[in-house]
Parts: structure tokens; C-alpha cells; sequence
């Protein structure tokens, strides 16, 4: 590739694509080239997500305002990949001339040629997913990342759940994991390169190993624990289906493991979680999560909620709302449902007005707020651990880091702060984060137990 290429990374969606994002970025920087703001790159990639329509309209607002703002001449190469350019493919490089690569996600690896042979030679490529069990990866360890102190690194490539709203097995294909020495070895190097927190993400990261002999999830993340020099472990996606007594065992005998789980329930009325096919009941989910709070006393529970699912009656509704009350997460990921073309539950009659969606997700959200507010209520006065992690993003001379139960917490620090654990006193709470004062720095955690002790 030509050296000093100036390039920008625009990303959109989950974990997986700031994973996808950061390996790219790596690749790209290890042939030279250099990241610099949009206006000034030559070639701009944009990481897009497909799990909702709203996501899909951003980066195709994006496009659109990116062709009209520069002439022909100074108008830079653009690449569109992931699941968003697998799903919509050739007509994106119809509506979008300036549209020189689109690649789905599962063929990663052959971008950072493809980008090169577009500079070099003009030629666009249309990188497709064809075969849904096929992975054409790039092996990149993402030493070069947005945040220096934290990564994700994904254990498996697709779904096969097949939930009845979901796009995700039609555009990253079917499931496959990564093998646990390959996983193993590059958290072993993200370590040595300053990382002190891995988050292992996949679509259902409970799945792990169905395809490997002798060898699932939990095995996976005591090993991945076991690495010298990983302070935090965390995961998600977790299916509550496929949530096992195993792995809340490992999660509660393991130190390094952090005791905070997003567990998607998706709706309180079994009757939508049959339609949706989620694969368990309301008091099957209950029974799990008592199980985890049982063992990990301190549990930070967050969960996926949808409302304005085709046929979702009033009294459904209410289910998910009294769900709400009964389970107490400490933040939910709440959206309205949105069709996707291609999937079971876009076919459905019984679709609910958009007017309703919207006065639905305007109640849970108002409901979540409460509940999230009361909870970080109890924690004023408390002390606790963060990992200072980067500037929060309003207020000058704020930082901002999480708890082990996933807790963000805001305070007033410099940069010179970064990179280290901050034994705070929590002095204020919102419903999304809560407040601190630095009571001393550390640059390795104390262990739970004097946190414990401190915190009374």
C-alpha cells in the first residue's frame, strides 16, 4: 500500500464492529498509513451495522452528505463493510458511485488489499458474504486501538438462533468459533501492549465450543483469566437459554472474572418470547438470575428490551413493564422493534403502529430511568474501584472509568490519570452513571476484598 496514506474509520454499532474497526485499523497503520480527522483522509471506512433501520439510516445519511460536500477531484475513496454492506450490497454502490469497496464482515481479511488495489488501480470490489459458514479473517492482533486500555476481542463469528427479529445470522452467517488457542494467544499479546481489561464478545458467547470437541465458554474464560498481567474479564452477548450453572461457577470462584452480565430478556409475556423465538420462559429467565445473585452478591444485571412487537397486546406490554419492576436491572437496552427485510417476525400481521412503538418505549424508558436512578442512589457514600479509561464525554477536566459491575463513573482528573485504578467515594447519581471523588490512585487494582472492607 502507498506509504502515508491518510485514512478515517467511521464506526457504527456493537462491540464486534469496534473489534472489526480496531484490527483494521491496525492493519492499515502496520502498511504505513496514518489515521487523520474525515475531512482530511484519502480513504474513509465506514463500519457499519444492520440491527436496526435507524442504525442502516445513519450511515446512509452519512454517504449521501459525504458526495455532496466534495468535488470529483478532492472526493476520497470510500469503502462501506459489515453487516450493513452485507445486507445491502451492489445498491449500495448504485446509489453511492463514489462507493469504491463494500465487504461483509465475514470477509475482513481481504479489505486492506482490496482498499489497495482501489487506490492504485481505480477498480471497486464487491466483497460478499456467499458462503454463510465461510471466514476469510484478518490476523491482526489490534495493538493500534481507540482506547489504549481496554479491548474486545471477539470468540465467535456468527449466529444460529435464528430469532425471529433478527438479521444477524443472514448478514455475519452462521455461528463458528474462534479456536481458544488463537483467542488465548492474542489476549496474551493485547496484555503485553498496555491492555489491562478484555471483553470476549460474540452474538452468544454461550455457544462457544458447540462446534469444538470438549471445550465451551466456561473453560474459555478461566483460561483467558489465567493470563499473567489481565486485570478485568468481561463478555457478552449471553443467551439466557444457553446461561449455565458452569459459568456462573467459574464467574463466582475466578476474581479477575467481573461479576456484571448483560442477560437480554427481550420481553416479559412468554406468549412474545414464543413468537420471537427466544427459547425460554419468563420463570426460566427469573430462575437464572437468581441463581447469579445468589452466587455473585454484588451482580451488575443488564438486560435488551423490545416493545412494539408484531402482536404485542396491552396486557404484553405490561408484562414487559412488571419485568422491569421484578428484575431491577441496572440499565436496559430498550428499542422499538424494527422489521428487518428478510427475517420471520417482518412478515408477521399484527405490525404495531409506529405511534404506539414510540409511547411503549417512552414508559420503559421512563420506568428503567426510576429504577436506575434508585439503584445508584443506594451507592452514594460508598467507595468503590474504577479503571480510569478516558475524558467523559461533557465537562472539561472529567475522566471517566467503570466499576467490575459495569458502573460509569464520572471524575474530575487529568490525563495523567489515565491507565490506572481509582479508589473512589461516590458522591452523586444519575440514572446512567454516577459521580466521584479520587481518593487514591493505584496502578493495579486492590483486591475485591479490601475493596469490600474499605466500602463497609
Amino acid at each position: 500500500m502507498p506509504k502515508g496514506t491518510k485514512f478515517y474509520l467511521h464506526v457504527f454499532g456493537c462491540q464486534m464492529n469496534v473489534y472489526d474497526a480496531d484490527r483494521l485499523r491496525s492493519a492499515l497503520v502496520n502498511r504505513g498509513w496514518v489515521e487523520v480527522p474525515e475531512d482530511t483522509a484519502k480513504v474513509i471506512v465506514f463500519v457499519t451495522c444492520s440491527i436496526r433501520e435507524k442504525a442502516e439510516q445513519k450511515v446512509l445519511s452519512a454517504l449521501g452528505r459525504h458526495g455532496r460536500s466534495r468535488s470529483r477531484a478532492s472526493r476520497p475513496l470510500v469503502a462501506v463493510i459489515g453487516c450493513m454492506a452485507q445486507r445491502m450490497g451492489e445498491e449500495l454502490m448504485r446509489r453511492f458511485p463514489w462507493v469504491s469497496l463494500v465487504a461483509g464482515p465475514r470477509h475482513l481479511g481481504l479489505v486492506p488489499e482490496a482498499l489497495d488495489d482501489a487506490l492504485r488501480n481505480g477498480r471497486r470490489h464487491l466483497l460478499l458474504d456467499a458462503n454463510a459458514r465461510e471466514v476469510i479473517d484478518l490476523d491482526e492482533i489490534p495493538i493500534v486501538r481507540s482506547n489504549p486500555y481496554k479491548a474486545y476481542v471477539t470468540i465467535a463469528h456468527g449466529c444460529d438462533n435464528f430469532c425471529t427479529y433478527c438479521i444477524v445470522p443472514y448478514v455475519r452467517g452462521r455461528f463458528r468459533s474462534r479456536r481458544p488457542e488463537d483467542v488465548i494467544y492474542e489476549v496474551e499479546h493485547l496484555v503485553k501492549s498496555g491492555v489491562l481489561e478484555v471483553t470476549l464478545v460474540g452474538q452468544n458467547v454461550n455457544s462457544y465450543g458447540r462446534d469444538l470437541k470438549g471445550y465451551g465458554f466456561p473453560r474459555l474464560l478461566e483460561d483467558v483469566a489465567s493470563i499473567p498481567g489481565l486485570v478485568r474479564l468481561r463478555f457478552t452477548t449471553s443467551h439466557p437459554r444457553d446461561f449455565t450453572d458452569d459459568l456462573i461457577e467459574v464467574m463466582a470462584r475466578v476474581e479477575s472474572i467481573c461479576p456484571s452480565v448483560n442477560l437480554p430478556i427481550q420481553s416479559g409475556s412468554d406468549r412474545i418470547l414464543r413468537l420471537m423465538n427466544r427459547g425460554y420462559t419468563v420463570a426460566e429467565y427469573a430462575a437464572k438470575v437468581e441463581r447469579l445473585r445468589d452466587a455473585l452478591p454484588q451482580l451488575g444485571l443488564t438486560s435488551d428490551l423490545i416493545v412494539g412487537f408484531p402482536t404485542e397486546s396491552d396486557e404484553d406490554f405490561r408484562a414487559s413493564l412488571r419485568a422491569l419492576e421484578v428484575f431491577r436491572f441496572d440499565q436496559v437496552h430498550t428499542a422499538s422493534y424494527s422489521p428487518r427485510e428478510g427475517t420471520p417476525a417482518a412478515r408477521m400481521t399484527g405490525q404495531i403502529p409506529e405511534e404506539t412503538k414510540r409511547e411503549r418505549l417512552c414508559a420503559v424508558n421512563a420506568l428503567q430511568s426510576e429504577i436506575a436512578l434508585e439503584i445508584n442512589k443506594g451507592l452514594v457514600g460508598k467507595e468503590c474501584e474504577i479503571l480510569l479509561d478516558g475524558f467523559a464525554p461533557k465537562g472539561e477536566g472529567l475522566l471517566q472509568g467503570r466499576t467490575v459491575t459495569d458502573k460509569v463513573v464520572i471524575v474530575p482528573g487529568g490525563a495523567n490519570c489515565l491507565g490506572k485504578f481509582a479508589l473512589v467515594k461516590l458522591v452523586r447519581a444519575e440514572h446512567w452513571c454516577l459521580h466521584g471523588e479520587i481518593l487514591s490512585l493505584r496502578a493495579f487494582p486492590l483486591r475485591e476484598r479490601e475493596v469490600r472492607d474499605r466500602a463497609g
